[in-house]
C-alpha cells in the first residue's frame, strides 16, 4: 500500500514542479516570433549602473541557426526592459560612447550614428521595451514596445551597435556571458 502511495507523490511531485518551471517561463514577445522563426532565449541579465538596475536584458535567436563562438553570424533581437526613466538622448549618447570605445567607426560615422541614434530612441520609463533585430549584412530593426520605430540600412552600424553588449571588449563583460549563455 506505500508503494503506491510513494508513486503518486512522486508523480504529483513532477507534475508539480513542471508547473513551476513553465510559470518561469519567458514569453516570446510578438515583434520577436514575427522576426525570427522558431526563437528561441538564448539568455538574459540584469545591466546595473553604481548598484542601479537600468534594465533587464534578453536576447533571441533562432534555435537552429545561433551560435555562441560567433553571436553575430545571424538574425537576432536584443530586448532591453527599463527599469527607470532615462531620456533618449543620453541612452543615444551613451551608446556612442561605448561604441567609440570598442573603435567603431570613423569620427563622421560616429556623429551620423550619433544623431541617428538621437532621433530613434524615446525617452523610457518602467516598463519600456526598446528591442533592436540584428540584420545580418544589411542593418537593425528597432521597436518600442512591440511597434516597429525604424530601420537603418547600415551593417556597420548594426554591428557597432550590437557590439556594444555582444563584443569580448564590451564594458559589461558579466551580461554579455550570461546574453549568450556562457558561465558567469
Amino acid at each position: 500500500m506505500s508503494l503506491p502511495r510513494t508513486i503518486i507523490r512522486i508523480f504529483l511531485l513532477m507534475w508539480l514542479m513542471s508547473c513551476v518551471a513553465s510559470a518561469q517561463a519567458v514569453t516570446i514577445p510578438l515583434h520577436v516570433q514575427k522576426e525570427i522563426a522558431d526563437a528561441r532565449l538564448v539568455g538574459q541579465g540584469s545591466y546595473s549602473w553604481f548598484g542601479l538596475t537600468i534594465y533587464e536584458a534578453y536576447l533571441w535567436s533562432e534555435r537552429k541557426t545561433y551560435q555562441p563562438e560567433s553571436p553575430m553570424a545571424n538574425r537576432f533581437v536584443l530586448e532591453l526592459v527599463y527599469e527607470r526613466e532615462l531620456k533618449g538622448v543620453r541612452i543615444a549618447e551613451t551608446s556612442i560612447g561605448e561604441i567609440r570605445k570598442l573603435g567603431f567607426g570613423t569620427p563622421a560615422q560616429l556623429d551620423v550614428w550619433l544623431r541617428m541614434m538621437q532621433d530613434i530612441f524615446p525617452d523610457v520609463r518602467k516598463g519600456t521595451r526598446l528591442s533592436g533585430v540584428y540584420l545580418p549584412g544589411q542593418g537593425a530593426r528597432f521597436y518600442l514596445d512591440g511597434r516597429l520605430l525604424k530601420e537603418i540600412p547600415d551593417p556597420e552600424f548594426a554591428r557597432a551597435f550590437f557590439s556594444i553588449w555582444l563584443d569580448e571588449r564590451t564594458s559589461a563583460a558579466r551580461l554579455r556571458s550570461r546574453l549568450l549563455g556562457l558561465k558567469t
